[in-house]
């Protein structure tokens, strides 16, 4: 004799097998999408063609001495700290040493 248990997973095996009547929804008329109109781009500006740079022309030796008859002549000054052979940049108002960095300003003019 089947227990309990068993009647009811039968019960439940029977229901599931038989199909339940479907309800039909009502088709859904697809509304008028108003028509999109394409954005415009902006037409793009056509750029200037760039300029090549132009190469710094190296100053070479000749800017650093001047020669007068038999004399040369050193046009800028030496670093004080690194000694000969490192000259000051001339920075309008100062001189500095790239090597170290000493700054040495120009006596004012009045």
């Amino acid at each position: 004799m089947p227990t309990k248990k068993e009647k009811e997973k039968e019960r439940l095996k029977e229901e599931s097998k038989k199909e339940a009547p479907k309800k039909e929804e009502p088709k859904k008329v697809p509304e008028a999408v108003p028509e999109e109109k394409p954005e415009e781009k902006p037409e793009k500006k056509e750029k200037a063609p760039k300029l090549e740079k132009k190469k710094k022309e190296e100053k070479g030796i000749f800017a650093l001495y001047k020669i007068e008859s038999d004399k040369v002549t050193r046009l800028r000054p030496v670093c004080e700290r690194c000694g000969p052979g490192y000259f000051m940049a001339d920075h309008g108002n100062r001189y500095t040493c790239g090597h170290c960095g000493f700054t040495r300003y120009k006596p004012s003019e009045k």
